[in-house]
């Protein structure tokens, strides 16, 4: 969230003053007056919309009704306004001092053909901080305009129907996103695509409740045709099969919005902290020759191939009697446990030189490392488990040659890759495999169906699912209790986009917005 904290203090500041000295609502230019009574009272919202800190050109924003009065009073305008959305160069002048202030282009935004749906307006200034104060000084005594709360801009245009929750959750991801693969998926959900789908399940779900209840309340008269409900039986039965494949997504859309979740591990002394330093191109973590130097997770954020990753350096895995290091390897296996993909790090000094004893000493070394539910595996998940035989540098040429070719042999085994951290060597085709692997987990955010992206999303999908099942339970029992489930779905579809019951969740969604969207 962006915070202004001395610049809205100065806002504040000015707002109390003229209230204090009673300062009336008509005390503004000549151009102001003849403004309808109680303007000053209006719900007009203004912030800095472009962020803080030293640019070329600031934008400060304003939505409401006294927008219009704002413009006039700040721009030296006559009763007439510009032409909707078109730039006019100006002098930005303070309302009550008539000082210039800067010189930027304003622009006016009419009702309802602007992001809000209300009378909007926009000052483009120069960026220093001591112009984007004065500014905001000024529109905070105008009488009727308050500085606006987080998302409140984006909140509105959502209640003036402009944009439904997933498409004002799309714009918010939108704004956060750091890699291009995210960038892709949230235009694609601003846009709309996922609210489409929803409203198509909506617009099905209302007809089979139209039909059922239809049945209900006319069937005795003979008013309904035959096979009705075995229509609604169908389309119910259709929806479900859609959902359910929609549900079936391996959460990747949701990983690709919170990025994925890779965990180095492996024994102490393999080279994990080096390969964490290595890979983020920055000394992130201590190296050290002593065992057991990395006790806690240590994260950092990297951009891999367009995707994001949050990558972990965890504590060597190993019986100790030192309690701070016990926790570390509690933490490390934990977070093996909780992860995407692990990347398990083997010193190849430790290796067997024999090739086939070294495959079943790396076999053996992996269900380690594995989480306690897959222990009785066999067969490693090739989506799950990289693993990196690092210091390939200490081994002969022959020797590396002859153990790649036993480790491709082996069945059931995660893709192998022999790097050296110090060297760099085999690095490259590392990376090509990690970025392969975090694409799979993924997605390609811009083919096939949208996907889902909030837990949230998820949530009420499976309690709509849950209430179509309770119809086909009590179809034949009682046709009530099915309509009631046919209407339960209806409205946990609804509280996806807003469109039933969505008060209880919007200051959820909408407070991690920046100040000015």
């Amino acid at each position: 969230m962006i915070m202004l904290p001395s610049i809205y203090r100065g806002i504040w500041r000015a707002v109390h003053t003229l209230r204090k000295r009673g300062t009336p609502p008509c005390r503004f230019l000549s151009t102001c007056d003849g403004l309808p009574v109680g303007l000053a009272d209006a719900e007009t919202i203004f912030a800095l919309s472009s962020g803080h800190g030293r640019c070329g050109v600031a934008v400060v924003r304003a939505s409401g009704p006294a927008s219009a009065t704002a413009l006039r009073c700040m721009a030296g305008l006559s009763r007439s306004l510009p032409p909707p959305r078109t730039a006019l160069l100006r002098s930005i002048t303070d309302s009550q001092s008539k000082e210039v202030l800067d010189r930027g282009l304003v622009f006016w935004f009419p009702a309802p053909h602007s992001f809000t749906g209300e009378d909007s307006v926009e000052f483009h200034i120069h960026g220093g901080p001591a112009v984007i104060t004065a500014v905001l000084q000024a529109l905070g005594s105008v009488p009727g305009m308050r500085p606006a709360e987080a998302g409140e801009f984006t909140r509105r245009a959502f209640q003036a129907g402009k944009l439904d929750l997933t498409e004002v959750e799309g714009l918010g991801d939108l704004i956060h996103a750091e890699t291009e693969a995210q960038r892709r998926q949230a235009l694609r959900q601003m846009s709309g695509e996922l609210g489409h789908l929803y409203q198509d399940w909506t617009h099905k779900l209302k007809r089979c409740l139209a039909h059922v209840e239809a049945f209900i309340d006319f069937s005795e008269d003979e008013l309904i045709e035959d096979g009705v409900l075995n229509q609604v039986d169908r389309w119910v039965c259709d929806l479900q099969a859609e959902m359910e494949q929609h549900l079936k997504d391996e959460r990747r859309g949701e990983r690709l919005r919170s990025g994925v979740q890779v965990v180095i591990a492996g024994a102490t002394n393999a080279g994990k902290s080096s390969l964490l330093n290595t890979l983020c191109q920055r000394p992130a973590a201590i190296v050290s020759p002593i065992a057991g130097t990395t006790r806690d997770i240590v994260e950092t954020a990297l951009d891999i191939g367009g995707f994001p990753v949050l990558l972990s350096d965890t504590a060597g895995l190993r019986e100790s009697q030192d309690l701070v290091e016990r926790e570390g390897v509690r933490r490390a296996r934990e977070r093996v446990e909780q992860a995407d993909l692990t990347l398990v790090v083997v010193d190849c000094a430790h290796l067997p030189s024999d090739a086939q004893q070294a495959a079943a000493f790396l076999q053996e070394h992996l269900r380690s490392v594995l989480p306690t539910q897959e222990q009785p595996e066999t067969v490693f998940a090739a989506d799950r488990f990289l693993l990196l035989l690092n210091k390939t540098d200490l081994l002969p040429e022959e020797q590396r040659q002859k153990l790649d070719r036993e480790l491709r042999r082996v069945s059931g085994f995660p893709p192998v890759c022999l790097i050296s951290c110090h060297t760099n060597e085999g690095l490259q085709d590392f990376l090509t495999v990690l970025h392969s692997s975090v694409k799979t987990l993924c997605g390609d955010p811009l083919s096939g169906a949208p996907t889902l992206t909030q837990a949230r999303h998820r949530a009420h999908l499976q309690q709509c699912f849950a209430a179509l099942a309770q119809y086909q339970r009590y179809r034949d029992i009682d046709l009530a209790l099915a309509a009631e489930g046919v209407r339960l779905a209806l409205t946990s579809l609804g509280r996806i986009t807003g469109r039933v019951g969505a008060e209880e969740i919007l200051d959820i969604i909408f407070k991690d917005f920046c100040i000015g969207k």
